[in-house]
């Protein structure tokens, strides 16, 4: 039965009772993703409100923090999230949000102690307050470790989580901010961001997980970038125990090409909106202002050519240069360039040894690709 919420104390009050007590209080897990394998290896446990009229955890959160009650509701919601540890499947593990500064807090240490061994267990540092130190958690975070959990951080480049952090937490898993994450296909500078936490990830033995991919370009793009974990709306929303991803997608991630084929331009290809008329490119540009192109494509699945909202208004069809995937970075450069200086900027359509279309390059990525593998070879 629903219970409604009022705005005045003396209800909260007797709302939180009710939550603490785990009445009303439940949980879904939302899938944790391989990109290499295209297979499911975790799951993420969120707090959910289905027994109140208010659904949204946030104000739940923040509700229990202004009573002085956080860690009662926090411990509440791990002790629903781990009922469900039993039945977890097999290789995977299981990630449980806690904020930080209520980790030393006897509620929530009394938890780890019922559990006894945290093997397979992810504790994953929210960042609703703002910590100025992780010092002074050292013994929770020591002990935590020992009895086999592993140590996430949430957000990272965004909020309070800086650097810093990283640094003193050496966790094992580094959660990407959505914010990076949102785009990512169409952002050069975010990719470089995400590339290089994934280089101070490596050298911290850690692991990177992109969280709130939403589209298919965004999780092409973080996976050809290199990001072993990830989770989103698009692979699957958080649920009842224990959901799946699609099987195309689990088929798209697993087939994916990984041997780099040394400086050719397959790892850095990027998909795009295709379409089969003229008509309908515009109608495309007309229902997103942040389209910037889309390619026209034959029956075949042959890139015919690029379209930015002028020519597709226009109507203009004039073909444009094709890449193979495995064209070399440097020739693909050398022949981007020697087009006429209007056009010399603009993507250029890839295609399979078959003629069909993979994926589009842009020029700016085949400048920053060929900097690196130059500034690779001279070290």
């Amino acid at each position: 039965m629903s219970v409604g919420m009022a705005p005045d104390r003396s209800a909260w009050t007797d709302l939180l009772d009710q939550a603490c007590r785990g009445e009303g209080l439940g949980v879904a897990y939302q899938p944790v993703v391989d990109t290499a394998r295209g297979t499911v290896v975790g799951y993420e446990a969120l707090a959910r409100f289905p027994g109140f009229d208010e659904k949204s955890p946030e104000v739940w959160f923040s509700a229990a923090r202004s009573e002085g009650r956080a860690a009662e509701l926090e411990a509440a919601a791990l002790r629903i999230a781990l009922n469900a540890r039993a039945m977890l499947p097999a290789n995977c593990f299981l990630t449980v949000n806690v904020s930080p500064d209520l980790l030393a807090s006897d509620e929530i240490r009394r938890i780890w102690r019922a559990q006894g061994d945290l093997s397979g267990l992810v504790i994953e540092l929210t960042e609703q307050v703002p910590i100025d130190s992780y010092g002074h958690l050292a013994p929770d975070l020591n002990q935590l470790r020992a009895a086999g959990a592993l140590i996430a951080v949430d957000d990272a480049g965004a909020g309070y989580a800086g650097l810093r952090h990283l640094i003193s937490l050496r966790p094992s898993i580094i959660k990407i901010d959505r914010d990076l994450i949102r785009d990512v296909d169409s952002d050069e500078a975010k990719r470089a961001l995400i590339e290089m936490l994934g280089t101070f990830a490596s050298r911290v033995d850690a692991w990177i997980l992109a969280e709130g991919i939403e589209t298919a370009e965004e999780l092409e793009t973080v996976a050809a970038l290199g990001v072993p974990l990830v989770q989103g709306y698009y692979l699957a929303r958080p649920s009842a125990p224990w959901a799946s991803i699609p099987l195309e997608t689990a088929h798209r991630l697993a087939a994916r090409d990984r041997t780099g084929r040394g400086n050719a331009v397959r790892p850095i290809v990027e998909p795009a909106f295709t379409v089969s008329t003229v008509a309908a490119a515009a109608d495309a540009f007309a229902a997103d202002a942040r389209l910037q192109f889309v390619v026209l494509l034959a029956d075949d699945r042959r890139p015919v050519c690029i379209l930015d909202p002028f020519t597709a208004a226009q109507g203009w069809t004039s073909p444009g240069l094709r890449l193979n995937l495995d064209t070399p970075i440097a020739a693909a450069l050398t022949r981007a360039v020697t087009r006429p200086q209007e056009h010399r900027f603009e993507p250029m359509a890839v295609t399979d040894n078959a003629g069909r279309f993979a994926g589009i390059v842009r020029m700016e990525r085949l400048i920053t690709a060929l900097a690196g593998g130059e500034s690779s070879a001279s070290s």
